[in-house]
């Protein structure tokens, strides 16, 4: 995964109206944490960082006023319910070589086995564990063929090389419901009325 690199500044207001100012200025305010250091927090510019957090898990190497470069990765990310735009991020500091445990998108290829089907994602996300400079953005399975009553768990699911699962192998991430069963009890009920009015 390549590695963004955005300019930060440290600030020193802090509340409701200094982060008002701060969004004001197109810019966004933030706090980059981990690795048993004291918070620090930053001012990050807006577009930029909107940009970045497009990508899954982005990667960031900030470059804090100047001075000091930082790797760090996206763990909470404040926008506003109805415009959308960024109000807050917390970063967590990562270091090049270093385990950490983050959520990938589960994406699927192929068709379900004909006969209408569904495909119910218990996860949409996989939790996983892999290094900090190799985060995969996503991670794909193949639902070819599958017929209703199939599951695919998490031990099904290829991952990149360096990447483990950071939970059960038999939790289920997907599986395969008949369209059929709800057809059939809605008719069931139908039924039961009509005897019931009769």
């Amino acid at each position: 995964m390549s590695e963004v690199k955005i300019a930060a500044e440290t600030r020193t207001e802090f509340g409701k109206g200094a982060a008002r100012r701060i969004r004001r200025a197109s810019k966004v305010p933030g706090v980059l944490y981990g690795h048993g250091s004291d918070p620090l927090h930053l001012t990050f510019p807006g577009h930029d960082l909107l940009l970045a957090l497009r990508t899954p898990n982005v990667l960031i190497s900030l470059d804090i006023d100047g001075k000091t470069n930082e790797l760090a990765i996206p763990k909470a990310v404040q926008r506003d319910p109805l415009k959308g735009f960024l109000e807050h991020v917390d970063l967590q500091l990562v270091k090049r070589g270093e385990k950490v445990t983050v959520e990938v998108y589960v994406h699927t290829e192929g068709e379900l086995a004909p006969g209408g089907n569904l495909l119910e994602h218990v996860l949409n996300t996989l939790p996983v564990e892999t290094e900090a400079t190799h985060i995969p953005e996503s991670v794909t399975v193949s639902i070819e063929g599958l017929t209703a009553g199939a599951s695919v768990l998490a031990k099904d699911i290829p991952l990149p090389s360096g990447t483990t699962l950071a939970v059960d192998e038999d939790t289920v991430v997907l599986q395969v419901l008949a369209a059929q069963a709800e057809e059939a009890a809605e008719g069931e009920a139908e039924g039961e009325e009509a005897t019931a009015e009769a």
